[in-house]
């Protein structure tokens, strides 16, 4: 399993994870594209809010392994902000390339390319 060094492992001040410590003994957890409901929780959407961000920052347009990416959070945004690279996708993969598709991001969450989201100075 990659490990993205220096991607944040939570959403500062919360225990909402971003990243997993080691490969889960059963296999990887399977990416699954999760329905966001209009009556999520604002803590919720603040942090899908910072996670893309946080990718946005990190990886920019570039395609990413999956790697060591929290898979219950990845699933929230997967199959809209974050799409698949590999044709065919493997979604228990900890090597499956994923890709952030900046204009449906932007779109969800200006915050996050706008400066106005929680990591200081641009660095995530």
């Amino acid at each position: 399993m990659i490990k993205h060094r220096g991607f944040p492992s939570r959403m500062p001040g919360t225990d909402y994870q971003f990243t997993i410590r080691r490969d889960n003994k059963n296999g990887p957890t399977p990416l699954v594209a999760r329905e966001r409901f209009a009556d999520r929780r604002p803590a919720d959407r603040r942090a899908d809010a910072a996670f893309v961000e946080a990718l946005w920052l990190f990886f920019g347009e570039d395609p990413f392994a999956r790697g060591n990416l929290d898979a219950g959070r990845l699933s929230w945004l997967f199959g809209r902000e974050v799409i698949a690279v590999d044709d065919p996708f493997d979604p228990s993969d900890y090597e499956a390339l994923l890709r952030l598709d900046v204009p449906r991001a932007r779109a969800s969450f200006p915050e996050a390319f706008d400066g106005s989201g929680i990591w200081e100075e641009g660095s995530a």
